[in-house]
């Protein structure tokens, strides 16, 4: 008999990442989702034709919707099938988190942005993060401290030769 050997995953699990958001907000909590997809979507995203850059998310009537996320139909896709590229897509969560998220967004101006798209085995999940918004001087104090963290390690690389 031969042992079963685990098969190496090919490539990043990674499909999309939201680089903005870190940017323009305080990231306060983050969760992991699922998404309701269609099947042109979920080919499209195994291509890599997706993009959340403007997109958040809104609640409606007790449920969490991804608004604004782009996904490119691909040129191979079925001739029956409408494909609606910025259609709002459903979020999967759980009762309790979504009471508690639409509390925070009502009461304490927060807001919901996604951060990641990415696969999880053969499912798509979205991190979403719950998120304050940063004024200019915080953006331009993170840009002083990436700055001088390079400046570090760029010293730190010469002193040790």
């Amino acid at each position: 008999m031969t042992k079963n050997k685990a098969k190496k995953k090919v490539g990043s699990s990674t499909i999309a990442l939201n680089k903005k958001a870190r940017h323009e907000y305080f990231v306060e909590e983050k969760y992991e989702v699922g998404l309701e997809l269609q099947g042109w979507e979920v080919k499209s995203m195994r291509a890599g034709k997706v993009d959340i850059g403007d997109a958040y998310v809104f609640m409606r009537n007790g449920e969490a919707f991804l608004f604004a996320a782009t996904v490119v139909p691909l040129n191979v896709a079925s001739t029956h099938v409408v494909c609606d590229p910025h259609r709002s897509r459903k979020l999967l969560m759980k009762r309790r988190e979504l009471d508690r998220l639409s509390g925070l967004l009502d009461r304490e101006g927060y807001t919901l942005v996604p951060l990641a798209l990415y696969w999880s085995k053969s499912w798509v999940k979205a991190e979403i993060g719950l998120v304050k918004g940063k004024k200019h001087h915080d953006k331009r104090q993170d840009v002083k401290e990436r700055d001088w963290k390079r400046e570090k390690d760029r010293m730190m690389k010469h002193k040790n030769r």
